[in-house]
């Protein structure tokens, strides 16, 4: 339970400094504006830098489950190495990357999996919901359905691994409507789609968005709800100083609230390990790029095997950051790459999108990329991410959601933000405690 005390009296905090400017930073904040709170988010770079901006954009709850799972194992050292893998880990010597890699493998397993996928449920079964919350409350851009999706495979072999994971979410408590659908049944539905293509899922209830465009929406009205989002400041260290926090820059910067929230994805350890914070969060960073629509699903499209996804991006004017509108084009996305996240990007591992993709997609135009983006997901060793109070009842945490940050995210600050004026954890929230 988190409390704020003024002598004897509780209160609720007045003011909050958010450290990060993604989804789940920004979302903090706008809930938190919901109960009265003044709010100030900051960023090293700017809105939507790190995971939020480039990612595939999928709500999808139905898909939203553990990273370390059993299948992790089975791909052996060299598949690992080798940067054409799904899965990869850059050869180097780097000791807490060596030792999230073991607290991660000792969590792939069938029984930790299952721990981990009853608590990712009540949160699965909500996510949709802050959405529509957001919606209500003024945050313009859309979400689309994706109704339905379609996850596709060479095999039937191929798709049933996928089956038996849609079969365990449902027995963890969540809702989830499927079919299933030959490969004939499939390229009718998308004809973009190879003759490999041989099995698929289709997938309802789900929906898509464009990220970049939605967090800096979602920016947008936290500053017209009177909230300050600050670019380019770099936050050296967090201070306590009992009735209230100091969130200091390394430019010199001071600023002051009542609590602070650390949302700062992939380099969250830094300023949360002194607040008693030891599960480690690591970069998995994912790559994609966006191609014109010609020769691409129409509908949001997930090649499992591959680990690729595609998702139409033509839902308006897209970011500023973008070299072309969004109108007509197709985001592609995929791969796992645990680095550090200020690393240079790997072009191999864009290759690899590409190289994974091209069978099942055979009318893209490949060489036509924009738009290539290499971004940090924050993710865990035990696949959950971490919401809650640190040992301080001032210093707060909102981080960790892996490849759902852009599903969970609202979700998660949503619940956050009532615990922090609250004084009560939501339910939900006890599993994800960042000092499990």
């Amino acid at each position: 339970m988190t409390t704020y005390h003024r002598g004897d009296v509780r209160r609720p905090p007045r003011s909050a400094i958010l450290v990060g400017a993604g989804m789940t930073g920004l979302a903090t904040a706008w809930f938190l504006q919901e109960a009265g709170v003044e709010v100030t988010v900051v960023d090293r770079r700017h809105v939507a830098a790190g995971a939020s901006w480039g990612n595939a954009g999928w709500l999808s709850p139905a898909l939203a489950v553990p990273l370390p799972e059993p299948g992790a194992l089975r791909l052996g050292l060299r598949t690992l190495l080798s940067p054409a893998s799904p899965l990869y880990i850059p050869p180097r010597a780097d000791a807490r990357l060596a030792r999230f890699l073991v607290s991660f493998s000792r969590n792939c397993t069938s029984r930790r999996w299952r721990v981990a996928m009853s608590a990712l449920a009540p949160l699965n079964r909500n996510a949709l919901a802050a959405y529509d919350d957001l919606a209500q409350g003024g945050v313009a851009e859309p979400t689309r359905p994706s109704d339905p999706c379609l996850i596709a495979f060479t095999t039937e072999a191929a798709r049933a691994p996928f089956v038996d994971e849609l079969k365990a979410v449902r027995a963890a408590g969540q809702s989830v409507d499927y079919d299933l659908l030959t490969g004939a049944e499939a390229r009718a539905m998308e004809p973009t789609l190879s003759e490999r293509t041989r099995a698929a899922v289709r997938l309802h209830g789900q929906r898509f968005l464009n990220p970049g465009a939605y967090v800096e929406a979602l920016a947008g009205a936290v500053r017209e709800r009177g909230g300050k989002v600050v670019d380019g400041l770099e936050v050296a260290r967090i201070r306590d100083h009992g009735s209230e926090v100091a969130v200091l820059g390394s430019d010199g910067t001071d600023l002051r609230a009542d609590v602070a929230v650390l949302a700062n994805g992939a380099w969250l350890n830094r300023l949360a390990a002194p607040f008693g914070v030891r599960a480690r969060v690591q970069s998995g960073r994912g790559y994609s790029f966006t191609l014109p629509a010609d020769g691409l699903p129409t509908r949001p499209t997930y090649f499992a095997a591959q680990r690729v996804v595609c998702t139409p991006m033509g839902m308006g004017v897209p970011s500023a950051r973008t070299t072309s509108r969004a109108s007509g084009r197709v985001r592609v996305a995929g791969m796992m790459e645990f680095t550090a996240p200020d690393r240079p990007a790997d072009p191999r591992r864009v290759q690899a999108v590409i190289d994974a993709a091209r069978p099942m997609l055979p009318g893209a135009d490949w060489s036509r990329r924009t738009d290539e983006w290499a971004g940090p997901r924050p993710c865990t060793a035990d696949g959950l991410p971490l919401v809650g109070p640190t040992r301080s009842p001032r210093v707060h945490v909102c981080g960790g959601h892996g490849m759902w940050g852009i599903a969970l995210g609202p979700l998660s600050g949503r619940l956050l933000a009532e615990s922090i004026v609250t004084g009560q954890g939501a339910a939900e929230l006890a599993p994800l405690h960042p000092l499990r």
